[in-house]
């Protein structure tokens, strides 16, 4: 028997004692000689009344909990009663399950809400959430690392990043997108993407920023273009010249045959033959070494400790540029910090950086220095610094001296900064070239 049934029994039953109580208090009230059976039968009156009145409230009062439970979040109450009778175990059990029902679907929510935080946390990409008052929060572990040292929490507090990047933060609608430049904390400006969208939060309309950085992507873009490019060239200049070489070759084997030295004429076409071979042969050996601009370089990344690596580095800077010829300074900071990266690939791209420092710090002072720093960035990572007191690169230069081809050496190939880049780039690393404290050029690699 169900609850409904079985309240309606005891309900049933609990009226009709009251109605009997009723019954026999009017015939005591008849009979004028029945004084103490009156008093007795309006006590029980009062008696069924009360307790007609309490089966009732009991309900009332059990509902009355389940809805104070749930406006207070107790999701521990208990209303199972198994020895109350007349049904209200079944409403006990009936309101417990409901309670079990909330529980666990909170516990559902509440999962998913972590769930999707976890999912936004982990973003690569930083979102920023803009309130109608223009107060800006970082959303997720990226923006935070992004961010994370900015004083201040205003749009207008972003302009530390560059103007343009403030101001698109400030106009920038939903729906629309818009590429920017942004100024990092070392100086450095790179190419974002922001990206708008609508939001509802506490009734009110907030705006999402995402900021994705693209500068790596039209970097490796460009590599790659340049390489197809270098590719195609060296390709059509060996196939066009290893005819002409091995003729060239050939001739001049001929000719060194055929010259007795008694025709002047013969002596003079055999040495124009022997020049045209060497230079050839020169031109091979030139088109040969920008063959390796076109390989992508493998990188075979470690985690190792930053300090032996510098020592090292400077043994081998040093065996071709001795103390005595030349200042080196070398500093690791803090001395435990760890990189992660080829070291080979690593160790080509510094000396690469020394050697060309060195000779334009030698041609053009009489005390050359160079330096090179590493330094643990805040969020992981590790920015490396190569100075030099040379010359310096003109700004208007800066954005050249990585092309393959441009050098500004009389004997340069323009091969070793176009190789660096490519090498760091393949780290998923980032190098750029800014003023020297030294007085000549700094090259920054973030790795």
């Amino acid at each position: 028997m169900g609850f409904k049934s079985r309240f309606a029994l005891g309900l049933a039953w609990r009226m009709l004692l009251l109605l009997a109580m009723l019954a026999a208090f009017a015939a005591s009230l008849a009979n004028p000689n029945l004084g103490a059976a009156r008093i007795i039968a309006a006590a029980l009156v009062v008696a069924a009344a009360v307790g007609l009145w309490n089966y009732i409230q009991r309900t009332n009062v059990e509902v009355a909990r389940f809805i104070e439970a749930i406006r207070f979040s107790d999701m521990s109450a208990s209303f199972s009663r198994p020895e109350a009778g007349s049904g209200f175990e079944a409403l006990g059990e009936a309101l417990d399950s409901g309670i079990r029902a909330l529980r666990e679907e909170r516990a559902r929510l509440s999962d998913e809400s972590r769930f999707y935080q976890a999912i936004v946390d982990d973003l690569p990409i930083a979102l920023l959430l803009i309130d109608p008052e223009e107060r800006v929060e970082p959303v997720g572990k990226t923006a935070r690392r992004m961010f994370g040292a900015l004083e201040g929490v205003r749009v207008s507090d972003y302009a530390q990043f560059g103007e343009g990047f403030a101001q698109c933060l400030r106009s920038l609608q939903p729906g629309r997108r818009q590429l920017v430049l942004m100024t990092l904390d070392s100086g450095q400006t790179q190419r974002v993407l922001l990206r708008a969208a609508a939001v509802h939060r506490l009734g009110g309309a907030h705006r999402v920023i995402t900021v994705q950085p693209i500068q790596e992507a039209l970097n490796a873009v460009e590599i790659a273009t340049q390489s197809d490019l270098v590719r195609v060239l060296t390709h059509e200049i060996m196939n066009s010249m290893t005819p002409v070489t091995s003729l060239a070759r050939t001739a001049a084997d001929l000719m060194a045959g055929a010259d007795t030295g008694a025709d002047p004429a013969i002596g003079d076409a055999r040495a124009a033959v022997e020049t045209l071979a060497r230079r050839a042969d020169g031109v091979m050996h030139f088109v040969e070494s920008y063959r390796q601009i076109s390989r992508t370089p493998q990188v075979n990344r470690q985690v190792f400790v930053a300090a032996p690596f510098a020592d090292e580095l400077k043994r081998l800077f040093q065996a071709d540029w001795p103390a005595t010829r030349l200042g080196f300074e070398i500093a690791v900071e803090p001395e435990s910090m760890m990189l992660d990266a080829d070291p080979d690939l690593l160790a080509q791209v510094l000396i690469n950086l020394l050697r060309n420092g060195a000779e334009a710090a030698e041609s053009h002072t009489s005390e050359p220095r160079v330096g090179v720093q590493f330094e643990a960035a805040r969020g992981g990572g590790a920015t490396i610094l190569v100075d030099d007191n040379g010359p310096g690169i003109p700004e208007s230069k800066r954005s050249e001296v990585f092309l393959p081809f441009f050098t500004t050496k009389a004997k340069g190939t323009g091969v070793g900064l176009s190789l660096a880049r490519q090498i760091v780039l393949a780290h998923d690393g980032t190098i750029g070239i800014e003023a020297s404290p030294l007085g000549g050029a700094r090259f920054r690699i973030i790795l």
